[in-house]
């Protein structure tokens, strides 16, 4: 019946009141514009669904562009924090607050949808988010499930768009729709999640298996999941992303994912995970970072809370300098021969995540360890000051540094006069107009877009795959990484492994920005990265689904690092060939712990 829907006007249980009649939407558009080659072309509708995260949304943002700029219809449905970003592209926004009525209405939101007030509904109050989500995930996206195959409907949308990381609602609401789906996977591939599952699990203090056998004792997700397959016909097992260690349903059931690395830079996937996606005919392209434009706006530093808040009675983070253009002033900078070092420690660090925020300690077997994000933040920065920090302005390299957004970002650090500190800083621009250094928290997004501008790195990783990263940065000649220190929670330990981290910091940044061989590596992975094809690619690889195409551009069309390449590329094809050999050796050496 739910397949059906999209090819009949007849009004259905789940449709929306206000669901207009599917009418034939043509519009002249310039060829030369969307590459058709006739004078007429439908004008496609996109259902993007995507989270309260800058890392995993900002990648579909230029795609989305391209898509309303050939005369398209994008849609997103995210929180009223990503709006601003959003409506940039030319998108029109939707809360999911609004739409998910029975997911939100009478809880309490939260970073993690209503996720405490669920908690409590299935008495796990002293549970951890992290482990309590491991048991509700399931129950969390049924009760998800319902809002958005009706804003779907609503849209009218012929593709949907989505994190299939995080919106796993929106990946089976297609299914039941039957709406071809695309993914856009922003970490290092599938290869990423089997040792992030593992620390996940560990932050709550578990092994994967006893997670297993938590899920299988509880008796409300067995009862979602039979409840699921009765109702929709998805089929789910309490065993799904474990065996084996990282398969993700979500995938599988996706007609495309694109992930936004190089081929070169994904993480090795272990046979039998790749067994699994191979059989089940996932449909995986590697398509490079997706940047977006000078100038597009960016979802970047957030709080939670300001949802709730007026924006004038929002604590606004002091800045230094802050009435200075940081692009204006890199090309100022630059023009008069100086250096410019960025530094940038992400959006979760500096968010107000409850595990992973500025305040929180990374759980370790549950307990919280190491030193905060302020504490992490702060000496990260205090290393930039130190290596390179002037007595004026306009004397040694410009300094710029992206604070995020809490009001004691910078707290008793004094940031030189030679440094601009901003909440934010719009990172692709300026590492697209020539940034010497970039020290970087070493998440996916911001990684790959320094390697795709040719910028050697620093990386201070925080959780996730931003340590697997900061060891690719080391593997491959690009950067070098300072570990988080995780020493117990004692005054004088922290303190010290603070001053530490600091030292090292700025011992790193000089290293990196005096020896030229980091940049030239840089340069050479910039150059990889460009074969991978980027947003053109995959905005065409998600047209495609909509016009009824195979998601693959024709054979040389769009040449890649591995496999056939078209004939306009043979001369670079030629001089990568080593250069691809060269790091598939130096991936083979990246392993988790290594």
């Amino acid at each position: 019946l739910f397949r059906s829907l999209k090819n009949t006007s007849a009004p259905c249980e789940n449709s929306h009141k206000s669901e207009p009649v599917r009418l034939q939407r043509t519009i002249e558009m310039d060829s030369q514009k969307n590459g058709s080659t006739g004078a007429d072309a439908t004008v496609r509708r996109f259902g993007f669904i995507f989270p309260m995260a800058s890392g995993h949304i900002n990648p579909s943002l230029p795609i989305a562009r391209t898509l309303v700029q050939q005369g398209h219809e994008v849609h997103y449905l995210c929180r009223e924090q990503m709006r601003e970003a959003i409506e940039g592209t030319g998108a029109t926004f939707h809360s999911d607050i609004d739409e998910l009525t029975e997911m939100y209405e009478g809880r309490t939101v939260d970073l993690f949808g209503a996720l405490s007030d669920v908690k409590k509904e299935h008495g796990l109050e002293h549970d951890s988010m992290i482990q309590a989500s491991l048991k509700l995930k399931e129950i969390m996206l049924e009760q998800m499930l319902p809002g958005a195959i009706r804003w779907l409907q609503k849209v009218d949308a012929d593709v949907v768009v989505c994190c299939p990381l995080m919106n796993q609602e929106a990946v089976y609401a297609a299914n039941v729709l039957g709406l071809p789906c695309a993914g856009v996977f922003t970490t290092a591939g599938p290869g990423s999640l089997p040792p992030s599952m593992i620390e996940f699990c560990g932050a709550a203090g578990l092994t994967p298996e006893q997670v297993m056998e938590q899920r299988k004792q509880f008796q409300p997700l067995k009862d979602c999941l039979q409840r699921l397959e009765a109702k929709y016909g998805i089929n789910l097992a309490i065993d799904d992303s474990f065996k084996p260690m990282g398969k993700l349903d979500s995938v599988i059931k996706s007609a495309l994912t694109l992930v936004t690395t190089g081929e070169f830079l994904a993480d090795p996937v272990p046979p039998e995970l790749e067994e699994a996606y191979e059989a089940a005919g996932a449909n995986i392209v590697y398509v490079g970072p997706l940047l977006d434009k000078t100038g597009a706006k960016r979802a970047a530093g957030h709080k939670f809370e300001h949802e709730d808040k007026e924006a004038d009675d929002a604590p606004k983070a002091p800045t230094a300098r802050a009435d200075e253009n940081p692009l204006e002033a890199l090309k100022a900078a630059k023009a008069a021969g100086r250096k410019v070092i960025f530094a940038s420690m992400g959006t979760v660090v500096t968010g107000d995540s409850p595990d992973m925020g500025w305040t929180s300690r990374f759980p370790v077997d549950g307990k919280p360890t190491g030193l905060s994000g302020k504490e992490l933040c702060q000496a990260a920065w205090g290393g930039v000051f130190d290596a390179f920090g002037a007595t004026a302005p306009e004397e040694g390299p410009l300094l710029l540094v992206a604070l995020g957004p809490q009001a004691d970002a910078l707290d008793t650090l004094q940031p030189p006069p030679n440094a601009i500190c901003l909440p934010i800083m719009p990172q692709v621009d300026l590492l697209k107009a020539g940034v010497d250094l970039f020290m970087t928290h070493g998440g996916q997004n911001s990684f790959t877009e320094a390697l795709s501008a040719g910028v050697p790195v620093v990386v201070c990783p925080g959780f996730g795959d931003q340590p697997v990263n900061a060891r690719k940065a080391v593997t491959l000649g690009v950067g070098l990484q300072i570990e988080r220190p995780m020493p117990e929670v004692e005054e004088v330990a922290l303190a010290e492994a603070a001053s530490k981290y600091r030292s090292d910091t700025a011992v790193a940044l000089n290293e990196v920005l005096t020896n030229p061989a980091f940049r030239a590596e840089s340069v050479r992975c910039a150059d990889s990265l460009r074969l991978a094809g980027g947003v053109p690619r995959a905005s065409q690889l998600i047209l495609n689904l909509a016009t009824g195409a195979a998601a693959k551009l024709p054979p040389g069309a769009l040449p890649r690092l591995l496999g056939q390449s078209g004939p306009e590329c043979t001369e670079i094809k030629g001089s990568m060939d080593a250069f691809a050999a060269n790091h598939a050796v130096a991936m083979a050496g990246v392993k988790l712990g290594a």
